[in-house]
């Protein structure tokens, strides 16, 4: 799966482990000073009030990577929360200790973070000696995976924490109060996190995401996940009802359950199905370990959060290809669902079978088209994403071009695209080469963005003049006078901000908010947004039987 976002944590101290993940400075006073994602630190021990006294611990905490580490930074933080300290919003407010926390695959990513740590390392030699030390850390999976590099390259960062050892958060801070390197990055074959509501770190409160499950053991041969966020292990259902529902009360209006393959859920925790006979793959697919039996899946997941709020959006990312049965349940589930977006990721990576077989992805082309035809056939109207990889190890020219052809035919509505970068501990970099030059690795990336944002332009074009429902977001960064928001679909719909009627009372017409779900009417598209013009606030249910 393709990172998207990143999130960063607090300081960690002590020596050892593999980094992966976000950068943190930390400090040993009570302010805060954050490079990447960082928390500051004053001195561990109980504060009068988590998040606010000013005598407390703070820490600074920023984001970088995918959704997992937004995620992982929301648990990061309520663990640290619970333990006394206060967060700041602002890296000059208090500058005593900041923390890191981000997941970086992609180099050009990974060298923002270097260049980041660079800059608190400027940061703590400017440090007046009257103020607490400024301590660095990174957590999360480059935290994990390059720990030695991280711990002991110009000795940038004094903590490391890998994904699975944000309980361990405050005893590394305590470490690094010593003036010692703290490092955790000790992966786990069970903790999820289960029993920890993280506390929402992004701004507004519409959205939220709700990991249900860490790692992944589908090992394809480009990815490092499985060796930095571990094997696959799933929440239990109580602890992820919970959590949305906690969610629901504090007005969030979509959640998008979060995973690196959602659709291989399976809860444990009730021994009355755990000896439940494993569904069957998606026809035409295979995987390298052997079927799982028993446990509570994706479907009876979903079945249950979608019935907690009818007001409430249900997104999930990424699902495999593979986990789609052919009895399609889920697909089912999404079609009947008011509230189950109508929108799946369908990650392809590559439109060649022969590179399908070499990134081990354990489908062909055919396969995965004729799964895109199900899905179709299933969700009438649904919008497709996808994740694609320009240059893998021996892709030729002829297999870019299937690629390429690829994405006409099938016309996503959202794309991910990257060109390839290897990873250490990846079976790529134990058995493959890196042989396709960069310039032409670029030139094919650029290729498939161009298609893509043509295919793009074309679906996204089959809107105009349609009636979408969108859920606000917040003003339009380019115009304080337009909003904002996502439709069904996923995809971005900007509006003008005015006066509008709401079609569920008979009050004096108002703005819409943030969280308000508002009928808009497409006047024009691009491959990446939506305009129009609002026709009313509404509501998801209301919607959903005009419909």
């Amino acid at each position: 799966a393709a990172p998207r976002t990143g999130a960063a944590r607090r300081a960690l101290c002590g020596a050892g482990q593999r980094p992966v993940g976000r950068g943190v400075a930390l400090p040993a006073g009570p302010d805060l000073r954050h490079f990447l994602r960082a928390a500051a630190v004053e001195q561990p021990g109980p504060s009068p009030e988590p998040g606010s006294a000013s005598g407390a611990p703070k820490v600074y905490l920023e984001t970088y990577g995918c959704q997992m580490n937004v995620n992982d930074t929301d648990v990061a933080w309520a663990i640290l929360q619970k333990n006394g300290y206060a967060r700041t919003k602002e890296l000059d407010e208090h500058n005593d200790q900041n923390t890191e926390f981000s997941w970086l695959p992609r180099e050009k990513a990974e060298q923002a973070i270097w260049n980041r740590l660079q800059h608190l390392k400027a940061l703590k030699a400017r440090r007046p000696q009257a103020r607490a030390p400024l301590r660095i850390g990174i957590l999360g999976c480059m935290a994990e995976r390059l720990k030695e590099e991280i711990l002991h390259r110009e000795k940038l960062v004094d903590v490391v924490a890998g994904p699975d050892a944000y309980r361990d958060l405050p005893r590394l801070l305590a470490v690094a109060e010593s003036g010692q390197q703290a490092a955790n990055v000790l992966l786990s074959l069970d903790e999820t996190y289960a029993d920890i509501l993280p506390v929402q770190t992004s701004a507004g409160g519409t959205t939220a995401f709700v990991s249900i499950m860490r790692g992944c053991d589908n090992m394809c041969s480009y990815c490092i996940v499985p060796f930095t966020r571990g094997r696959e292990r799933s929440r239990p259902i109580a602890s992820i009802l919970q959590e949305v529902r906690m969610l629901s009360d504090q007005g969030v209006k979509e959640v998008t359950l979060l995973g690196q393959n959602v659709n291989s859920f399976r809860d444990l925790s009730e021994v009355q199905f755990q000896s439940v006979a494993a569904p069957g793959l998606s026809r035409g697919f295979s995987t390298v370990y052997k079927t799982k039996r028993g446990g509570l899946r994706f479907t009876h997941l979903l079945d249950q959060v979608s019935r907690i709020d009818p007001e409430m959006r249900i997104r999930f990312t990424s699902p495999h290809p593979k986990d789609f049965p052919d009895e399609a349940s889920v697909l089912q589930l999404i079609q009947e669902r008011h509230n189950i977006c109508k929108q799946l990721h369908l990650p392809a990576q590559s439109g060649s079978t022969r590179v399908l077989e070499a990134m081990r992805r354990g489908y062909t082309r055919e396969a995965y088209l004729e799964l895109v035809h199900h899905v179709r056939d299933s969700i009438p109207g649904v919008s497709l994403s996808s994740d694609f990889i320009a240059g893998f190890c021996g892709e030729t020219e002829e297999d870019h071009q299937q690629t390429v052809s690829l994405l006409r035919e099938v016309r996503y509505n959202v794309g991910f695209l990257f060109a390839y970068s290897m990873r250490q501990k990846t079976r790529a970099h134990h058995r493959l080469q890196d042989d396709v030059p960069a310039d032409v690795k670029k030139r094919r990336l650029e290729q498939l963005i161009a298609t893509f944002r043509e295919e793009a332009a074309r679906a996204n074009a089959a809107l105009v003049g349609q009636a979408q429902l969108v859920l606000v977001e917040g003003p339009s960064k380019r115009s304080a006078s337009e909003l904002c928001g996502r439709n069904d679909g996923n995809i971005k719909v900007i509006f003008p901000d005015t006066e509008l009627e709401d079609a569920a009372e008979c009050g004096a017409p108002g703005r819409a908010q943030p969280g308000d779900y508002v009928m808009v009417k497409v006047t024009s598209a691009s491959s990446q947004t939506l305009r129009g013009v609002p026709l009313c606030r509404t509501t998801l249910s209301r919607a959903a039987a005009s419909h």
